[in-house]
């Protein structure tokens, strides 16, 4: 018999003998416990059942250890606990048993589907013209804290749901600041032989310009101004197409293609003025995006370095 004032998880079983002790704690105790865990956040509902947590508490053993409770003191004392109505008093805290890697797996679940990286808000400049893609908060989510939340949960009967802590993150570039992000950004539109300049994200001017030859495509993309330079000297590539001049450097002057200014964007290719006004509207050059002189010195005074160009 267990004495008086013995519990198992919070379970009366003083007074019992072992088996209606165990019918005692499997129905008051168990039997709530095989209710699913749940998360909730958001309208969103996430549930850890039973059967794949496989739990259990350990009935038989924490039962005996009511016992070996109830017999300490020796036998006079279990006599006078017996006719005066003594209790033990002693609160037998049930070992749970679970499947940890369901749980690492459920807690990974509900992280990958609640949380998200923030997203910066960004340019879409492939439509022809600079369309703004909003930026997405972020969420995060305290894996430690809703481990011990649901691990609270699976051994509290009376509480099966969690609410995760989760913290909103914030982009890095909102939509209202890619005004400042971009004060100036170039497209190139090869099909109808433009470069256009925007600035604060709307279009401020548009020029005429050549772009690469079958063969000699201007490569497409999104770049950035890399380099700039007044009157610049033309390192000649080492090309078929170079003929004799091919891998010298020429100075500014009449054998130099490259009018006025320079900004290279990539790879050798880059944005220039020519003499060679017939060709512009058309594609002409090697690679490079052809201007006006007049045109490229008044581009050039209007964009940094970093400024990006996109090539459609």
């Amino acid at each position: 018999m267990i004495a008086e004032g013995v519990t198992i998880g919070g379970v009366d079983v003083g007074g019992l003998d072992a088996d209606a002790a165990r019918s005692q704690v499997r129905t008051n105790l168990v039997t709530p416990l095989e209710k699913a865990v749940k998360v909730k956040y958001e309208g969103e509902e996430y549930e850890l059942t039973p059967n794949e947590l496989d739990i259990h508490a350990g009935v038989d053993r924490t039962v005996d250890e009511a016992l070996t409770a109830s017999r300490e003191g020796g036998l006079p004392t279990r006599f006078w606990r017996s006719v005066s109505g003594g209790e033990v008093n002693v609160a037998i805290r049930p070992e749970l048993a679970y499947d940890h890697d369901q749980l690492d797996h459920f807690i990974s679940h509900v992280s990958g589907n609640i949380g998200r990286d923030p997203v910066d808000a960004s340019i879409d400049p492939s439509g022809g013209v600079l369309t703004p893609v909003a930026a997405r908060t972020g969420f995060s989510i305290d894996e430690s804290a809703l481990r011990r939340d649901v691990e609270a949960a699976i051994a509290d009967p009376a509480n099966r749901t969690v609410e995760p802590k989760v913290e909103k993150v914030k982009p890095e570039v909102t939509t209202s600041e890619l005004a400042a992000k971009y004060p100036t950004y170039l497209v190139v539109d090869r099909a109808n032989f433009t470069l256009t300049l925007y600035r604060n994200l709307k279009e401020e001017v548009s020029y005429t310009v050549a772009i690469g030859a079958e063969g000699y495509d201007t490569p497409t993309g999104l770049y950035n101004i890399q380099s700039k330079q007044v009157d610049p000297v033309w390192n000649v590539p080492d090309s078929d197409w170079a003929g004799s001049l091919a891998g010298q450097t020429i100075p500014p002057g009449p054998e130099n293609p490259l009018k006025a200014r320079w900004m290279g964007f990539y790879n050798g290719a880059g944005i220039h003025g020519t003499s060679d006004i017939a060709s512009l509207g058309s594609a002409a050059s090697h690679g490079c995006v052809r201007m006006d002189v007049p045109d490229v010195i008044d581009l050039y005074d209007r964009v940094d370095i970093g400024t990006p160009v996109y090539i459609s």
